[in-house]
């Protein structure tokens, strides 16, 4: 361990050098919003962009929208959610255009449509029609949940988890698993401590917030689902009191505390949240660079 004094504290620099590697190679998700304009403007040259699915507009909006960012010269990676295919013709479509158009990274969610478009549930029944395919797809990204999900047991999460890492092996589709968002860090390491020795193997994305006013941070995460993370800050006054303090939200209030755990966790990427203020993040991200 490399130690440097900063302010009379010691600091681990291998650590800090991979959290900012970690900081300069994000993935920066934005949302099929009126807002999402300003947020490809404010994208870094050659930027990674995950491209979420929106329950009412569809997958059509992931479409043109991962098209368009594809074009101002970024690498999007879109959000396919299960619950919006319509059936195994839809799925073929899916797979046409990833192939048409060089796409070889995609992420699968089970999606928050309350009803299913087709016969899919979730997203391990859709990939398995997915990989029947000859989509062009190299790389699948899947969902994880460190503080649980509203609608799904912990067993199931856990059961599906390892499931979804089978069925990429078994298809020789290399994968990772992006968490969502997930204020409490000591679960986050605790979750995957537990899911490793389990067995998990995956390289995980860790979802954090990006630079972001923290009442738009509240009632966007409820919004889009991150009511469960959300419930814990209300259990803990401490969080809720530095959440609703005055300013943004700074990503290091998770980064930092988990800073020597990234690495031996296999943590390998970070999926940042920006609900498309981009411009903030990108001034957070330069300056973790900057500094380093």
């Amino acid at each position: 361990m490399a130690l440097f004094k900063k302010g009379g504290a010691a600091v681990d620099t291998e650590a800090m050098a991979y959290r900012r590697n970690l900081v300069e190679d994000m993935t920066f998700e934005l949302i099929p919003l009126k807002s999402v304009e300003a947020g490809i403007e404010a994208l870094p040259a050659n930027s990674k962009v995950s491209v979420t699915a929106s329950p009412v507009k569809g997958l059509d909006a992931t479409i043109e929208l991962t098209d368009r960012i594809r074009d101002a010269g970024h690498r999007p990676i879109p959000h396919i959610s299960a619950r919006l295919v319509e059936g195994k013709d839809h799925v073929a479509r899916l797979a046409a255009w990833t192939k048409s158009e060089g796409y070889e990274t995609i992420f699968v969610v089970a999606g928050d449509a309350e009803e299913p478009s087709g016969p899919y549930e979730g997203a391990h029944a859709f990939l398995s029609d997915f990989f029947e395919t000859d989509s062009g797809v190299t790389t699948v990204g899947i969902t994880a949940y460190p503080d649980g999900h509203a609608l799904i047991t912990n067993e199931v999460i856990h059961e599906q988890l390892h499931m979804k890492q089978a069925l990429l092996a078994e298809a020789g589709v290399e994968g990772w698993a992006s968490t969502q968002m997930c204020f409490d860090t000591d679960l986050i390491t605790s979750w995957l401590r537990e899911e490793r020795g389990h067995g998990f193997t995956l390289p995980v994305h860790l979802g954090i917030p990006g630079v972001v006013d923290r009442t738009k941070l509240m009632t966007m995460g409820v919004r889009l689902g991150v009511g469960a993370s959300l419930r814990y800050l209300k259990k803990n006054r401490a969080a809720v009191t530095k959440l609703l303090s005055p300013g943004a939200y700074n990503p290091d209030d998770i980064l930092e505390p988990m800073v020597h755990d990234l690495a031996e966790l296999k943590i390998e990427g970070l999926h940042t949240f920006t609900f498309n203020q981009v411009e903030a993040t990108e001034g957070w991200r330069q300056q973790v660079i900057a500094e380093a």
